[in-house]
């Protein structure tokens, strides 16, 4: 495996890491800080996340159009870094906090979505062998695992409030994205024959692939409920506010320093059965969060590293298995339409999370900065529910996991 290759590949996975971070974990709590609602907030979300989500596949195609991944890479970089900046500097907003929200996020979305699935498909035509295949996406996730960590270490270093220190952060973001953007030059890029009856069906009509959307789609929207509430249940629940970078930094270290046990589980056992182990570890360490009350810091940051181990085969495997799935029904050609319905189900995830979870928990009781209200629909909607249907996602897994065999 030419190393240097990877790495260069690898790289850009870092800001887009580093978005993330800030749009599915902080932005929520810091704009409800500023005075918007939960109830128009997670709206909004709802809204402009479906949105964002059903606009992926067609940005899938016209990526697999475009004449180089790197151009497509490019253009989704500028829009990204124009977008963030909005977005972490809400002080500049010429108009009202909801529609600059609204605005900025529209870009940051477009750049996101077209990068992601751009950078995915290019890493999924790259390698030749099924062995390879995951560890370039371990590499990849690896390297935005770290990017995480920096976007969660990086606004509490910078600054004393949350809203300065992701105005500082968003500078660092677009250096950040500017330097891996130049590794991606001139790497190597797959010479591929235009599909012959490249359509959206056409993909769907793939078994083997609706099968491993399903299962994705179930056991990421249980990873999208507790991405959603984390802050709310640390300040609230635990009343540990000061102790979130902590918090962050352990769970995506772990995750990053446990990639290559994945990477070696994969190889011995097989993607589907190191998948399911993965599931099962995060199932046993995050119910024991629900038991959790005012002060349990500790407890739970034993589960945020354990949790964070088991986040590494969700990152890395998934997206494996997905080229796995393309190189078998030999659709190369079509690999940015596959990774445009893939992100349409992970945003689709966030969307729902934060557009169902939020509003519920406020009908439920719950009030943001209130030790008085419905704490407990807060911390079974944290913890409960999300085990549930990850044990779900594990069932079905196990259920069609020699269909899904490389």
């Amino acid at each position: 495996m030419p190393k240097v290759e990877v790495a260069r590949y690898s790289l850009f996975a870092a800001p887009l890491a580093m978005a993330a971070l800030p749009i599915y974990v902080h932005i929520p709590k810091y704009y409800a800080e500023l005075g918007l609602s939960l109830a128009s907030l997670g709206l909004l979300l709802l809204v402009l996340r479906m949105a964002d989500a059903l606009v992926d596949p067609l940005l899938g195609r016209w990526a697999d159009r475009l004449r180089t991944r790197f151009s497509s890479c490019a253009l989704a970089a500028a829009v990204l870094a124009i977008g963030m900046m909005m977005l972490l500097n809400p002080a500049f907003s010429p108009v009202s906090l909801w529609w600059w929200l609204a605005g900025s996020l529209i870009l940051v979305y477009f750049g996101f979505s077209l990068a992601t699935i751009s950078h995915s498909a290019w890493g999924a035509e790259l390698p030749a062998h099924p062995t390879l295949r995951a560890s370039y996406t371990a590499s990849r996730e690896a390297v935005g695992l770290i990017g995480v960590l920096f976007a969660a270490a990086l606004p509490a270093v910078l600054a004393k409030t949350t809203g300065e220190g992701l105005a500082k952060f968003s500078w660092i973001f677009v250096a950040v994205l500017a330097l891996s953007l130049a590794a991606l030059w001139r790497l190597r890029e797959a010479k591929l024959t235009p599909a012959a009856h490249d359509t959206l069906w056409s993909v769907l009509d793939d078994r083997r692939f609706r099968v491993l959307l399903a299962i994705f789609a179930l056991n990421g929207i249980a990873s999208a409920i507790p991405a959603t509430l984390l802050l709310f249940f640390v300040d609230d629940v635990l009343g540990a506010k000061a102790w979130e970078p902590q918090f962050l930094v352990s769970y995506f270290l772990a995750g990053a320093i446990a990639m290559p046990l994945w990477t070696w589980l994969a190889r011995r056992y097989g993607k589907v059965i190191a998948w399911a182990i993965g599931m099962l570890l995060a199932v046993v360490a995050f119910v024991w969060a629900a038991s959790f009350g005012s002060g349990d810091r500790i407890p739970f940051l034993i589960v945020c590293v354990a949790t964070g181990v088991a986040l590494g085969a969700d990152l890395s495997l998934p997206p494996a298995l997905l080229a796995d799935a393309i190189a078998k029904r030999g659709a190369q050609a079509q690999t940015g339409s596959y990774f445009g319905i893939w992100a349409f189900v992970t945003k689709a995830n966030l969307a729902l999370a934060a557009g169902v979870a939020l509003p519920a928990v406020s009908y439920l009781g719950y009030k943001v900065g209130d030790p008085n209200s419905n704490l407990a629909a807060l911390t079974m909607a944290y913890t409960v529910l999300p085990c549930t249907l990850k044990l779900c996602a594990l069932g079905l897994l196990w259920k069609y996991r020699n269909e899904l065999k490389e």
